[in-house]
């Protein structure tokens, strides 16, 4: 592997009630996050696919991670999403080669299928900053059930040399959804919109 992890970290959110009324089955989600070393803290570099490479190791490892959490087949995931945090000797840019396109085709095997694009966002941060991971489905766009998003903080990362990697994956939408368009089981999953 050529990411130099320091820690990995994996947490699973379960709703089972929502404004007073039972959720049957829970809705549930998961993060995946790595903290690894950023090779290019502090200096400019103008080839960026170091970065690209260490995201597609880092979306198999993470994706693996969050379909293990769940314990789920990986044809039962449904909405994905992936974040990064860049330390402040880093540049936003160092968020967005990790989470270049490479990232998405290793997650998109660990959830079969994926048709949809990979939600994502990045920021700049310092230790014990949120990082919002977006969620969508991850065969349709469309479904407007699963816009969602889940949110990861750790108390000691990212350091000044470092970047926060986040994967989120779930195996449900938001719990009682309401606001109407496509819903999961009429998905088709071909063009990844509808």
């Amino acid at each position: 592997m050529n990411a130099k992890i320091r820690k990995i970290a994996v947490n699973i959110e379960e709703t089972h009630t929502e404004i007073g009324r039972k959720i049957d089955p829970a809705t549930r989600k998961a993060v995946a996050v790595a903290v690894i070393e950023n090779p290019f803290a502090g200096a400019y570099q103008e080839d960026l696919s170091a970065l690209m490479e260490i995201g597609a190791e880092l979306g198999a490892l993470l994706g693996r991670k969050c379909v293990e959490a769940l314990g789920i087949a990986p044809e039962q995931a449904e909405s994905y999403g992936k974040s990064a945090m860049v330390g402040e000797n880093g540049e936003l840019e160092h968020a967005a080669a990790i989470l270049h396109p490479k990232l998405g085709a290793p997650l998109r095997k660990e959830v079969e299928k994926g048709a949809a694009l990979v939600p994502s966002s990045k920021k700049m941060g310092s230790p014990g900053q949120v990082l919002d991971v977006p969620l969508g489905h991850k065969d349709a766009a469309y479904v407007r059930s699963h816009f969602d998003g889940i949110e990861v903080r750790l108390n000691d990362a990212p350091r000044a040399n470092e970047i926060m990697v986040a994967v989120a994956v779930t195996d449900s939408g938001r719990p009682l959804p309401r606001v109407g368009g496509l819903t999961h089981d009429d998905a088709e999953g071909k063009d990844g919109l509808r």
